[in-house]
């Protein structure tokens, strides 16, 4: 009779660990990965579903992931980041409408759903770059994954930055170019969970309008479809060292 008694006992227990495991496995598996991308021109150029969705969806499954991008040509990070300043001038200042503008896009697409990961993916500076607005770009690019993470409420924010390409080296045009690209690679370096990616390769060849170029400003056709699968790999890269 007791053997009986402990049989169904144990039968009891296992059915409700058994339970248990289901309903945290269930609720696991209905998380998705969110991924925020914006910047200024090469960011608004890259056509997501030519390699960066298709990656993405790949790794985790359609049904696993939130893609969320908004992107503005020749624009600075003042227009995303909220507390910019520049010492002792008041005639420029924060106008972060964009910024809210994408976290309206994300809020919307993140309504009601249980988010696993976030990773952000930025893709600007060289309106920076043109103003000699590099002495507060890396205060302001830090600020900004810390103010997506707190509009989050989260601490765990992969952040993917793509660096500036080589087309101003020489800092002619763009006097900050090698600054904020130095910068780039800096803050990318600070934090196991922020990396970067190169786009010195990705300027040259066939412009979308088949125009030849070389060292542009912008990416060839296949440069943005590279980009796209560089942006992808590296953020599944973090996510799989942060687990």
């Amino acid at each position: 009779m007791l053997a009986i008694r402990n049989i169904l006992i144990l039968f009891f227990l296992t059915l409700v660990v058994s339970c248990v495991s289901q309903k945290v496995n269930k609720s696991a598996s209905s998380k998705k990965h969110l991924f925020i991308l914006s910047g200024q021109s090469n960011m608004a150029g890259l056509k997501l579903e030519e390699s960066f969705t298709p990656s993405i969806e790949a790794e985790f499954g359609i049904e696993k992931v939130i893609i969320v991008k908004d992107a503005l040509g020749g624009q600075p990070i003042r227009r995303w980041y909220k507390d910019w300043q520049l010492p002792n001038i008041d005639t420029i200042q924060a106008q972060p409408d964009l910024y809210d503008s994408l976290m309206n896009k994300v809020n919307a697409a993140i309504e009601k759903e249980k988010i696993a990961t976030v990773t952000f993916l930025w893709m600007q500076g060289e309106r920076d770059a043109r103003e000699k607005l590099g002495e507060v770009y890396q205060e302001s690019l830090l600020g900004l994954h810390q103010q997506i993470s707190r509009d989050l409420k989260r601490k765990d924010v992969n952040f993917v930055i793509g660096r500036l390409s080589d087309f101003d080296m020489a800092n002619e045009k763009y006097p900050h170019w090698t600054m904020i690209r130095e910068i780039q690679v800096k803050v990318a370096d600070s934090n196991p969970s922020f990396a970067w990616i190169d786009t010195d390769d990705l300027n040259d060849g066939l412009s979308r309008s088949g125009k030849e170029i070389k060292n542009d400003l912008h990416m060839s056709a296949e440069g943005y479809v590279l980009m796209g699968k560089r942006f992808a790999e590296k953020a599944i890269e973090l996510m799989k060292i942060s687990k």
